[in-house]
C-alpha cells in the first residue's frame, strides 16, 4: 500500500534507506522459501529487482561475497515446525 500510495521509487520517497535494505532481505528470504509467495505483489517485486540491480547491492548479492547463504530444507523444515507453518 505504501508503495502504491506515494508514487516513489523506494519507501521513504526516491532515495535508498536502511528500510528498502531490510525489505529486499526479507523478500529475498520468502522467494527462497517459496517463489510463488511473491507472485500476487508486483509492486514489492518490482522494488526487489529495482534494488537488486543496484550495483553495491548486486555485487553483495553474487556468490561468494559475505551475505549468509540460502537456508537449507533442515533449517525451513525446523522453521515450519515452531511457527506451525505447513
Amino acid at each position: 500500500q505504501v508503495l502504491k500510495s506515494h508514487g516513489q521509487d523506494y519507501l521513504v520517497g526516491n532515495r535508498l534507506t536502511r528500510a528498502d535494505i531490510h525489505l529486499l532481505e526479507l523478500l529475498l528470504y520468502i522467494e527462497e522459501l517459496d517463489s510463488s509467495l511473491l507472485s500476487s505483489f508486483p509492486l514489492l517485486k518490482a522494488l526487489k529487482t529495482s534494488i537488486s540491480n543496484l550495483s553495491n547491492v548486486k555485487k553483495f548479492l553474487q556468490p561468494g561475497s559475505q551475505r549468509k547463504p540460502p537456508t537449507d530444507e533442515k533449517f525451513i523444515q525446523e522453521a515450519k515446525k515452531i511457527f506451525k507453518f505447513s
